[in-house]
């Protein structure tokens, strides 16, 4: 990572070493503000960053992204110890915490940067987020949803955003979060 910048919640630098047993993973949930105070959140988590990751550009920022011109998807990257937290647990986290049936948008944010994603570090993850997608979308057709529409595939680079946007909302606690789940849960 690009910063020496600490996490505002956990105090480490966003550039830490990640001790054994710690694993990573890339989510895509609309605006990433909300996402990742949802993820700093669970126990086992050692640290999580905001970015830019799924695109086809090697200079993403906010704007360029904005302006759709990257290919790239707003992001949380999360490190968590897999001794305390299951990947299979943020899973469950990820698909019932906000509408992966939407296409590119979540509430009123709009655009392919808003699009549902998981992005996987090794075969195992990827397995289990077809695993668990299937899983959900019984659920959801059980609920009247329509088809999931997220995006999973290997995780490419992810792009650290801007300081200002890390930990956002611990910053601003008032500020905007348009996260928001369907009312179905993900049974693992």
């Amino acid at each position: 990572m690009l910063t020496q910048e600490n996490h505002m919640i956990f105090n480490r630098p966003l550039n830490s070493k990640l001790p054994p047993g710690t694993q990573e993973a890339i989510f895509g949930m609309g605006c990433f503000w909300g996402a990742e105070r949802l993820f700093w959140q669970q126990e086992g988590v050692f640290l999580t960053a905001v970015g830019y990751s799924g695109g086809h550009t090697s200079d993403p920022d906010y704007q360029s992204v904005c302006a759709g011109r990257t290919g790239h998807a707003e992001v949380v990257w999360v490190a968590f110890d897999s001794n305390t937290l299951s990947y299979e647990s943020l899973l469950s986290l990820f698909w019932a915490s906000h509408d992966p049936t939407q296409g590119n948008r979540q509430g009123n944010d709009i655009g392919t940067q808003y699009r549902s994603a998981i992005y996987t570090y090794s075969p195992e993850q990827l397995e289990s987020a077809h695993e668990t997608r299937a899983r959900y979308q019984t659920g959801l057709t059980q609920a009247g949803f329509s088809a999931i529409t997220t995006e999973i595939q290997p995780a490419s680079t992810f792009f650290i955003a801007e300081p200002y946007h890390q930990q956002y909302l611990a910053k601003h606690p008032n500020g905007y979060c348009g996260l928001a789940g369907t009312g179905v849960t993900c049974v693992l």
